[in-house]
């Protein structure tokens, strides 16, 4: 028996969408027959979605409204576009409320990545298998980000930055262009490590990656820490103090051990 408060989905097709004016698709496209379009948020809330030209969406993808996907873009097969962020998380309550999600033209999501609603990923960037980006993740463009990253919330990523498997991104981490991070890389931004506690939570202060800077596999980047332009840190090292622009660090905690090589 169903219960008066009880609601079920009922079954819209993309033709259905088309007609109501909630789905574009552009000329040349290809979509898997069952991709999953889902327009409306958690608090009923209306957003279009628009596919450019050529854009291919895989097996059992999910792209929820607001998604806005560039031409000759790629959505592999499970790949989830646009989620809507709901619970707690952050230190904030969320309602699962829809927001613009945008894939730019030659991006490709690869299989089982999940792009939460708001995020901006730039032309041609690669998001790799199972790659989680959270609400308000910016990434620029021809970046490559590799298989199973967590890169939290309004972490802002720039133009042809490298980041190798299983690294985390805390929340608004900011990464600079031409960045390399290797395998494993760990970042934390709360030096209180206070959680759910309002009366006694600190800002957060993430690290910040400056341009063209290069982070070793396994390497742990304490709260508040800069690694300067173009420095240098060796894998396994535990980033404790600023890497001045340059510099070559490495060791538990990390020490200046020269300079980068012009």
């Amino acid at each position: 028996m169903m219960h008066a408060n009880t609601t079920v989905d009922i079954a819209v097709t993309a033709t259905d969408l088309i007609r109501a004016g909630l789905l574009e698709i552009g000329n040349g496209c290809r979509i898997h027959p069952s991709a999953v379009f889902i327009p409306v948020d958690m608090l009923g809330t209306l957003r279009p979605i628009v596919l450019g030209a050529r854009v291919v969406v895989g097996a059992f993808a999910v792209v929820h409204g607001g998604a806005r996907v560039g031409a000759d873009a790629h959505l592999g097969h499970r790949a989830i576009v646009g989620e809507p962020e709901y619970g707690y998380a952050m230190r904030q309550v969320y309602q699962g409320v829809g927001d613009a999600t945008t894939i730019g033209a030659g991006a490709v999501v690869r299989a089982g990545a999940t792009i939460y609603a708001g995020v901006r990923v730039g032309d041609d960037t690669t998001i790799g298998h199972h790659t989680l980006l959270r609400t308000n993740v910016v990434v620029g463009s021809g970046s490559q980000l590799a298989a199973n990253l967590t890169v939290e919330r309004g972490t802002r990523i720039g133009d042809g930055v490298r980041c190798s498997p299983g690294s985390h991104l805390t929340a608004d981490t900011r990464v600079a262009d031409r960045v390399f991070l290797g395998a494993g890389v760990r970042t934390v931004n709360d030096k209180q490590l206070i959680w759910r506690d309002p009366d006694h939570e600190q800002p957060l202060d993430p690290p910040v990656f400056e341009y063209g800077c290069k982070v070793g596999s396994g390497a742990v980047l304490l709260a508040g820490i800069t690694v300067g332009a173009r420095a240098l840190v060796g894998a396994g090292s535990v980033v404790t103090q600023n890497v001045p622009a340059d510099a070559v660090v490495y060791g538990v905690p990390a020490r200046q051990h020269g300079q980068v090589k012009p």
